[in-house]
């Protein structure tokens, strides 16, 4: 359960294809706060990065409001955001089900040609290729996991009340207790 007197701001962290949109929009609609994808406001046309102070300027912009849920892994303003936060939901499950999730989420948005940030689309080149979201999940599994425990003990971090999820069903749970 999470504070109801106060402001929800909430920082959705995972690797690729653990779910984190998917959860944050959850979270947004069971809460009736607003979701911040930082994916879309990171990518520019031609899956060209924004620059960093371009990324800053519209992270902080959206960060304004009391309540927020935002989702995403961008080290580069991890702290701007986790600053602010006061929860930390870590996705933190299996690697056959993050790779079972994010072939199917691949395979769906290259052959519908979903339409993501800024026009951009996955495509079957990008996907076996070495900017593979695939590959990027496979070589950042273990640095993650490694990573957050460390992450979110260090004294700036304190105040966050963090929400380890290790599984689809504890996700499940955990939502469905959730409440304003």
């Amino acid at each position: 359960m999470l504070c109801t007197s106060c402001g929800q701001r909430i920082s959705v962290v995972g690797t690729s294809g653990a779910g984190k949109t998917t959860l944050a929009r959850q979270i947004s609609q069971s809460l009736a706060i607003p979701h911040i994808e930082l994916d879309s406001l990171h990518w520019e046309p031609n899956w060209t990065e924004a620059p960093i102070n371009i990324f800053q300027e519209r992270v902080e912009q959206s960060l304004s409001m009391n309540s927020w849920v935002v989702d995403g892994n961008y080290s580069k303003i991890r702290s701007l955001i986790w600053s602010r936060a006061n929860t930390v939901v870590w996705l933190d499950y299996p690697l056959p089900i993050i790779m079972g999730r994010l072939l199917r989420r691949t395979w769906r948005r290259v052959v519908m040609q979903e339409e993501l940030w800024s026009g951009n689309r996955e495509t079957w080149r990008q996907t076996f290729s070495r900017d593979s979201i695939l590959l990027w999940a496979l070589k950042t599994y273990h640095k993650n996991r490694s990573k957050y425990p460390i992450l979110l003990a260090q004294p700036e971090y304190i105040h966050l009340k963090v929400v380890h999820l290790r599984s689809p069903k504890d996700t499940g749970g955990w939502l469905a207790n959730l409440t304003v």
